[in-house]
């Protein structure tokens, strides 16, 4: 049976493909394909963003409040479909219902912070920095930008980006993961209905003959990125030489150091939802405890025993607590990791390999996996392995914690559990990660935060959303405005002025 195939989305339409190829959208808990994804090509991208481009003057011309109104509509519109959406997520993903649910609504808060674009853009002004000498700064769009997200939040990451994009004046082109197009497909049809211009967001799924088009094209003015870290050096490396502005977020190694002082039981169903969660397909997933002291026997043997009560099984299933990963090539390398951390010499608590779900034997799945007794030369360690293995290192003392966590090329999110506020203040402090948790084991800021990792996790100079996202998507112009009276002198002169 022919299954139906997606449009792109182009100039406020949808729009067939140019390029003739499509690929298969999986669901990932059955392993059957459920609709095909147009492959687009360079003749695609180059429509989109000449729709893109055409759109953009009227667009920055818009006033801020008027731009905010039509995302305050987006907005309610994204309310009202949020159960759509996450349905669209979890078959696509894989993850449960409540899980997409969730992260369609941390999108959405994102879009409720660009609504005010009136307030964010406002520039700064000072009087009288010389004789009758005024200046001020103005926050201006830089013109068409692009988004290249992936298949492990098909919502949420998109609204990282093209909200903050298009309330600063800009124009957007999404390149979604061909795995998930269909959250970006259907908010775009969203956007249109709550009022905005046609070329102002296009979306064009695609695989790497896209992105690299997308990289190139001289109008397309700047590029955001979230992936692995290899593709986000590549992204960053192409984008910035051929003069675009880049923000692309690379992999993690997530810590999570467990203090002596720590509320166990506390401690241990924190660290559950922040390893298994989404299946461990998420970039601030913890994968990797750092047990202080004496706590790790105990923190073990009661991580062993939540981690072996979870119920695997399909995402829209009441009761499951884990969905399938992404496809049977990602299961592969999952479990290919964790028979190198038996090889290697790890001890295998739980074994989450050749489960099998009834009803669903063609489904992608590996269940919770916990690993003890890891060191730094490990595989498990060394690797970002993107699925649900959690993996524990024993340290003698915190500074050995600390030392572990800041000697790691990653540095994404980490967090720590203790009961002092004293080690939490130093943790705080001397962490080399750029998002901390105290406590809270998946330090995700709220969207008037930035969201963005140091090192190897990070490639370019500032993160996503936050106040760090307008000032990606716009230009800072500073004016000095004198206003002479007929009566005064014409000043001229060769030298350097001096205002004061």
């Amino acid at each position: 049976m022919t299954k139906p195939t997606l449009p792109l989305w182009i100039n406020g339409r949808q729009t067939e493909s140019c390029s003739g190829r499509t690929g298969d959208v999986i669901n990932p808990a059955t392993g059957s394909v459920i609709r095909q994804v147009p492959l687009a090509n360079r003749e695609d991208v180059d429509s989109a963003v000449a729709a893109a481009r055409a759109a953009f003057p009227g667009w920055r011309d818009t006033t801020p409040l008027r731009r905010s109104r039509i995302l305050n509509k987006f907005r309610e519109l994204l309310e009202v479909h949020r159960a759509e959406l996450a349905q669209l997520a979890s078959e696509e993903h894989g993850k449960t219902l409540e899980d997409a649910a969730g992260s369609v609504q941390r999108g959405i808060e994102v879009v409720e912070f660009a609504v005010g674009a009136p307030h964010l853009l406002k520039g700064e002004h000072a009087e009288n920095v010389g004789r009758g000498v005024d200046c001020h700064s103005m926050l201006q769009p830089i013109g068409v930008c692009a988004g290249i997200t992936p298949f492990n939040f098909p919502a949420m990451v998109p609204m990282w980006m093209f909200p903050i994009a298009i309330a600063c004046g800009n124009t957007f082109i999404l390149k979604p993961s061909e795995k998930v197009p269909s959250c970006s497909l259907r908010m775009a049809e969203l956007f249109k209905e709550a009022g905005l211009p046609d070329g102002v967001f296009n979306v064009v799924p695609g695989d790497k003959e896209a992105v690299d088009a997308l990289l190139v094209h001289p109008d397309v003015r700047a590029i955001s990125f979230v992936g692995s870290t290899p593709i986000a050096k590549y992204i960053y490396e192409t984008a910035a030489h051929h003069g675009k502005r880049v923000q692309a977020l690379g992999g993690a190694k997530n810590h999570a150091v467990v203090l002596p002082d720590a509320a166990l039981d506390f401690t241990a169903d924190a660290i559950m939802g922040a390893a298994y969660g989404s299946a461990g397909e998420r970039c601030m997933a913890i994968s990797t405890v750092v047990a202080v002291g004496d706590i790790a026997d105990k923190l073990v043997a009661k991580l062993k025993e939540k981690a072996e009560m979870l119920v695997v099984g399909p995402g829209d299933r009441k009761g499951v607590d884990m969905g399938p990963v992404i496809s049977a090539p990602h299961r592969d390398k999952i479990v290919g990791f964790i028979d190198s951390g038996v090889a290697q010499g790890a001890t295998l608590v739980t074994d989450g390999r050749g489960i099998k779900v009834p009803g669903y034997e063609g489904g992608y799945f590996v269940g919770p996996t916990l690993f003890d007794h890891v060191n730094t030369e490990m595989t498990i360690y060394r690797e970002e392995i993107f699925g649900p293995v959690l993996i524990v290192l024993r340290a003698a003392s915190f500074d050995e914690a600390i030392d572990l966590v800041n000697s790691n090329p990653y540095a994404n999110g980490t967090a720590i559990f203790t009961s002092s506020g004293a080690a939490a203040r130093r943790f705080q402090n001397e962490i080399e990660v750029g998002m901390v948790g105290i406590n809270v084991p998946i330090p995700v800021p709220m969207a008037f935060f930035s969201f963005g990792g140091w090192k190897s996790s990070l490639f370019g100079d500032l993160h996503m959303h936050g106040m760090e996202g307008v000032y990606f998507y716009t230009r800072t112009k500073a004016v000095t405005t004198r206003w002479p009276q007929v009566s005064d002198k014409h000043a001229s002169t060769l030298v350097m002025p001096t205002l004061g």
